[in-house]
């Protein structure tokens, strides 16, 4: 690794000075080739663009795929159902946008509604998946399908948005490891164990607890994601299943869509006292937009909410364990009361921190360091596991037998 930098120089008010600086070693992947920051003016959302310019977002959650499913059933003929790449007014997500908003990088959200359970829950899964991969193939010069770190880092040094598949609910796999890793040959890089409701093997936080956390084949699931290399994410999981994957796992956990109890109370927040295990994992706590996270009550949020729960929890957990996961298109009930209206104002909140003086070495893993991070630490833990450890055959039936 080169010498570290000098300290980053600071404007009169004492704000870290993010135009004109060449990129941090410590957060220029060696995949990068783009040169140093382009100068610009001095304005916070100025400055803003210019470090996601070089340092995009990597927007942990978007339901984007669900809500084209409901308005036009994953029609991609062009110009029949919409438009991504002229601008859609009927989502809160497209091209344009997610160019405006900074984005390099997006987890596609595969929802599964908790009344569809089983085979349909699955097939649910495998037509979102179908949709995303047609969607890169329909805008190649934008979006680009992203299996590893690497094809992160190859997607911003393209100019390309790295397209990720994330499940959103642990129900998808029908608690079958075959599916799992069906699912990862088929390009799913991560795997929410809960939603709203339990799954059989795994607690929830807005759900009558069964197992305590993980149920012995929950145990399994966490083991076999390890092998396969695939992020474990712990949004909407109850504290203890939190805890229980946390003490298990030998890779990174994500929280895609969550924020700090601390600062509001709602039960898909995270604990402090969960918080300050994440810096021994290396994993990534990314804030929700959703405004019944953000404020207790649930009432009306704003960019300074989020930007509440971003120091909280840049406090307890340190500033290389936070991102974001908006979760635009994910719910309509709620989107009218966004903080932000779209993809396009991650540069106002990013503005926001700028005016609360964070650095910019902390502004950048918020928006792409520790993202990448997590993941390349899930690709080496693979490769370790997999040296001594063969695909399960574990069985719902045989481990949790009549749970």
């Amino acid at each position: 690794m080169a010498d570290l930098a000098p300290a980053e120089p600071t404007d009169p008010t004492g704000t870290p000075e993010i135009s004109g600086v060449p990129d941090s070693p410590e957060f220029a992947d060696p995949d990068r080739t783009a040169g140093p920051l382009p100068l610009t003016p001095r304005g916070p959302v100025a400055r803003a663009r210019a470090l996601l310019a070089a340092h995009p977002v990597v927007d942990g959650c978007n339901g984007l795929p669900w809500a084209l499913r409901r308005r036009t059933g994953h029609d991609l003929t062009p110009g029949h159902h919409f438009d991504l790449d002229q601008g859609e007014t009927g989502v809160h997500t497209d091209l344009p946008r997610l160019r405006a908003g900074g984005v390099g990088g997006q987890f596609w959200s595969l929802q599964v509604p908790a009344e569809l359970t089983g085979e349909a829950a699955v097939s649910a899964t495998l037509e979102q998946i179908d949709f995303v991969h047609a969607l890169v193939r329909a805008y190649p010069d934008t979006l680009h399908l992203a299996l590893t770190a690497d094809d992160m880092a190859e997607a911003r040094n393209g100019g390309r948005i790295a397209s990720l598949l994330g499940s959103a609910d642990g129900h998808a796999i029908d608690s079958s490891l075959g599916v799992l890793r069906c699912f990862h040959r088929l390009g799913v890089r991560s795997l929410a164990l809960t939603a709203d409701r339990n799954t059989p093997w795994a607690d929830s936080a807005t759900d009558t607890p069964r197992a305590g956390g993980l149920t012995v084949f929950g145990e399994e699931v966490v083991r076999e994601m390890n092998r396969l290399g695939m992020l474990i994410d712990l949004s909407w999981c109850s504290a203890d299943t939190m805890r229980h994957t946390l003490a298990l796992t030998k890779a990174p956990v994500i929280w895609t869509r969550t924020a700090a109890r601390a600062v509001s109370g709602h039960a898909r927040n995270v604990p402090d006292e969960v918080l300050s295990l994440v810096p021994r994992n290396g994993g990534v706590c990314m804030v929700t937009f959703a405004p019944e996270q953000l404020t207790d009550g649930g009432g009306p949020a704003g960019v300074q909410d989020i930007a509440d729960h971003l120091d909280h929890l840049r406090t307890v957990a340190g500033p290389d364990h936070i991102g974001l996961g908006a979760g635009f298109d994910t719910d309509p009930a709620t989107a009218h009361r966004s903080p932000l209206p779209d993809v396009a104002g991650y540069p106002l909140l990013i503005a926001e921190l700028i005016d609360r003086g964070w650095s910019f070495h902390d502004l950048a893993a918020l928006t792409w360091g520790n993202a990448l991070r997590a993941l390349r630490g899930a690709e080496s833990v693979a490769r370790s596991v997999r040296g001594r450890r063969s695909p399960s055959k574990a069985t719902i039936e045989r481990l949790d037998g009549g749970r």
